[in-house]
């Protein structure tokens, strides 16, 4: 007589019939209905065997039945019986098991009334995206109030067309994955997936819709570097595809195609100072502060935490806030009118990809102002349209102007930081020249790291080696302190030209708008 399959532990299911006791060792995969491949032990009065086979494959099952009737002394019609009942029962759990995923997958949190009306509310807040940056704060997000506002909207921006991506740069325990983290409980569960490790092939045996629109968070970019192929793929594409073989139940190879859709904003972390390019030019790349001010800040709220003196329900009720204005976003085409005016500075590096960036990033911030936006009607078409304006230009461009500036800098993140340490260091103690050891010493920077670094800027000639030698050291000088702000100032300069230009244009229509009425009713006071 068989008892009911004992699935307590998932990794070691066990199933009694009659006299035998046969068990799963390392559980059956749910994906590929196609298959039941297991370890199965047998055990029967003491005796035990052990086999690995797909229980679908004839062949396979057969091979299994005359070697435990020859080892266990029984005939093959008795374990035949008792393997096509296991076979049934194992099925009977998998399909369970599947329903209850997909229906964990699909819960999603219903809103009251009451939250409702206060998501809109604050959605149609002025200054919303200084308010929205303020409650960032009070979810528990400690300084970084560029980069934690930068990302939250690029993780808004999963429910546009047009979705954009994030790298966070950082040395290791700076709080990279910490701030990717507390904004990632920003977003709503069923919109997000969150990832800590995952094979080159993963990504593709995602059900067809279920990246749909979301965000993935990827802990540590430098372990998936086997999916970096198919992330560059969701990216570009938002869809990736590949052909596998499988094997049927007789054991004949044949060929499926896997298709996976997205859009997706993808956001990672990585203590390298640089990755791929492919990779790096698809995405918005931000560097962690790691400034004292910045370490002073992180570790009084850790203080105040211990002292119990951080109030952790209104961080709550701050975060179910957030998530519900990104429960209430709508899908909504954006159009900027004033798109065609828009120009990046000539010294951005690849200005194709970074300028679709920019335009992107200004959309994803009317979209995030829908609720302050009238709603418009394609004349031809009927679709329902909201309009950028310029304030939300000028906000994107504060925003965006330390991307642009990283994006046209030669040096990496870090290297960037260290230079512009040195150069402080050199100023404020009167220098000609300085060596590496008296900045690792006031640095505390690793010998590696430092070698690494000094490289990079003599490549590209931003210090020279002036005195020393090889034994004794070497003394270097600073070839140029003004570089970086220049850069600087021309990127400013270029958007700031713009957007000012584009509201000189805008006063001028307003004010000839409004000549126009004033001679209309001037006109029609004759008649």
């Amino acid at each position: 007589m068989a008892n009911n399959i004992n699935t307590h532990n998932p990794e070691h299911i066990t199933w009694k019939y009659e006299q035998f006791l046969f068990s799963i060792l390392g559980g059956i995969r749910l994906e590929g209905l196609d298959r039941l491949r297991v370890t199965i032990k047998v055990e029967f009065k003491g005796q035990a065997i052990r086999h690995n086979l797909d229980l679908y494959n004839d062949t396979q099952v057969e091979k299994l039945l005359r070697k435990t009737a020859e080892r266990l002394e029984i005939g093959t019609s008795y374990i035949s019986k008792a393997i096509a009942t296991l076979i049934n029962e194992l099925e009977n759990y998998r399909l369970e098991e599947i329903q209850k995923q997909a229906v964990k997958q699909e819960t999603k949190k219903m809103l009251t009334e009451q939250e409702k009306q206060a998501a809109l509310a604050f959605l149609k807040e002025p200054d919303l995206l200084e308010r929205t940056n303020e409650m960032i704060g009070k979810s528990g997000v400690i300084g970084e109030e560029l980069n934690r506002l930068l990302m939250y909207l690029i993780f808004t921006s999963r429910k546009t067309y047009r979705p954009l991506h994030i790298v966070s740069f950082g040395s290791s325990g700076v709080g990279k994955s910490h701030l990717q983290e507390k904004v990632g409980e920003l977003i709503p569960q069923e919109d997000k997936i969150e990832i800590t490790s995952l094979t080159g092939n993963a990504f593709y045996y995602f059900d067809k819709d279920e990246l749909g629109h979301k965000v993935v968070l990827i802990e540590d970019l430098d372990g998936v570097l086997a999916a970096l192929y198919p992330l560059r793929e969701l990216q570009s594409k938002q869809k990736i595809s590949k052909t596998v073989t499988i094997k049927d139940k007789k054991g004949n190879a044949k060929t499926i195609h896997l298709v996976v859709y997205g859009p997706v904003s993808i956001a990672g972390c990585t203590t390298q100072s640089r990755i791929y390019e492919d990779n790096a030019n698809r995405s918005f790349l931000i560097y962690i502060d790691e400034s004292e001010e910045q370490d002073e800040k992180v570790m009084h709220f850790q203080r105040l935490l211990s002292a119990g003196k951080i109030n952790l329900y209104e961080q709550k009720q701050t975060i179910e806030l957030l998530q519900n204005t990104q429960r209430v976003l709508q899908p909504v085409k954006v159009i900027n009118p004033y798109a065609e005016f828009l120009k990046i500075p000539k010294d951005v590096f690849k200005p194709r990809r970074t300028n679709a960036h920019y335009i992107a990033f200004i959309e994803a911030i009317t979209f995030y102002k829908q609720y302050q936006r009238e709603q418009k009607a394609d004349e031809e078409t009927g679709e329902i349209y909201i309009e950028t304006t310029l304030e939300d230009i000028a906000e994107a461009n504060t925003l965006m102007k330390h991307i642009l500036l990283r994006k046209s800098d030669e040096l990496s993140g870090a290297c960037r930081s260290y230079f512009e340490f040195i150069k402080q260091y050199v100023r404020t103690n009167n220098l000609k020249h300085f060596s590496n050891k008296e900045i690792r010493a006031v640095l505390k920077t690793e010998h590696s790291k430092q070698k690494k670094y000094m490289v990079e800027l003599q490549q590209y000639d931003y210090v020279r080696k002036k005195e020393g030698d090889k034994k004794k050291g070497y003394g270097y000088e600073v070839s140029s302190f003004e570089e970086y702000g220049q850069l600087q100032e021309r990127i400013n300069t270029v958007l700031d030209e713009i957007l000012l230009h584009l509201q000189e244009k805008e006063k001028q229509a307003a004010a000839i708008f409004a000549l126009a009425i004033k001679r209309t009713k001037k006109n029609q006071g004759k008649y």
